[in-house]
Order: structure tokens, then C-alpha cells, then sequence
């Protein structure tokens, strides 16, 4: 295929035409009131409706909720424990999901688990999880514990 310059650029033969002249007289084609009909809102100069208007029926853009956001589609949910949450479990202790659901901590798990940094941590415990905040993972492991990230 040849190459082609930019100024040699040009529509394909056929694809442009010349622009219509209304209003020149009945005999054009498009004389007189130049395609508008006869009488109408849309056949006055100015005429027409403003963008989004339907009618009288309340328009779309106020149909709609304003200002509530939308649900995120495909939201990750975490099942999610404080530190202060395991106090009551015993030193060197392994902390996972499962655990914490057998001692009664959590109730109903939803997904993969996350620690967050809120209490103190005076016992070392070995915890299992998804996610660990840097306040939860400096905590853990200033008293002596293991913080494994799991997949």
C-alpha cells in the first residue's frame, strides 16, 4: 500500500456534496419555509426545545436520585477485628478466621480478614490474615508476635 502525506488528504470520491441553499424560492427545492412546515414551535426562528426537554413529562435529569452515589459493582468485603478484640485469647495463640469464629470473637464472617490497629496488644500472638493495617502489623509484632499475610 502506498503511503500517503498528510497534505495529500482527501474525502473519497462521492463522499462530500455541496451545501443545500434554502429559502432561494419554490422552485429549489426547499423554497419558502425551507423544510420547516407550515406553522410550529420548531418552524420559528429560535424555535425549538431547550436540550433534555420531554414534553412536560418530568425529565430524565430529574427522574434520577441526586447525590446518593451509586453501589460499587464487585465490592471486596472483609471480615474485620480490632486488636483490642483479642485480649481474651491466650498468649502464643494462632489467630485465623476459623479461630476466632470457634472462640466466639466473630459471629458471621463475610469474607477474608482484615486487623486494624484500634487497642493494645500485650500478649505475642501469631496471626493469620488478609490484610493488616501498619499500626495493627507494629503492634503485633512489638509484643512478640507474627503477623502472615495470607492469600
Amino acid at each position: 500500500m502506498d503511503r500517503i502525506e498528510i497534505d495529500e488528504l482527501r474525502p473519497n470520491e462521492g463522499a462530500t456534496h455541496r451545501k443545500l441553499r434554502v429559502g432561494r424560492g419554490h422552485s429549489a427545492g426547499q423554497g419558502k419555509t425551507s423544510g420547516r412546515g407550515m406553522r410550529g414551535q420548531k418552524s420559528r426562528s429560535g424555535g425549538g426545545v431547550r436540550p433534555g426537554f420531554e414534553g412536560g413529562q418530568i425529565p430524565l435529569y430529574r427522574r434520577v436520585p441526586k447525590l446518593k452515589g451509586f453501589p460499587l459493582v464487585n465490592q471486596k468485603v472483609f471480615t474485620i477485628v480490632n486488636l483490642k478484640q483479642l485480649a481474651s485469647l491466650p498468649a502464643g495463640s494462632e489467630i485465623t478466621l476459623d479461630t476466632l469464629v470457634s472462640a466466639g470473637i466473630l459471629q458471621d464472617p463475610k469474607g477474608p480478614l482484615r486487623v486494624l490497629g484500634d487497642g493494645e496488644v500485650a500478649k505475642a500472638f501469631n496471626v493469620t490474615a488478609a490484610y493488616f493495617t501498619a499500626s495493627a502489623r507494629t503492634k503485633i509484632e512489638a509484643a512478640g508476635g507474627t503477623c502472615t499475610v495470607e492469600e
